[in-house]
């Protein structure tokens, strides 16, 4: 047995705090769709020069 061992109570404690701290999961579709959309701009405002 470990020195600091959890009773249930403080385990849960723990995994809910690890929750809010987790980032959010990465979206690759998101992630594509702003680059594209930042690319796109970019574009315009070198044809517009």
């Amino acid at each position: 047995m470990g020195k600091y061992q959890l009773d249930y109570k403080g385990m849960q404690a723990v995994s809910k705090y690890q929750e809010k701290r987790k980032p959010d999961q990465f979206d690759k579709k998101k992630h594509l769709e702003k680059l594209r959309k930042e690319y796109l701009e970019k574009k315009q405002k070198q044809r517009d020069e």
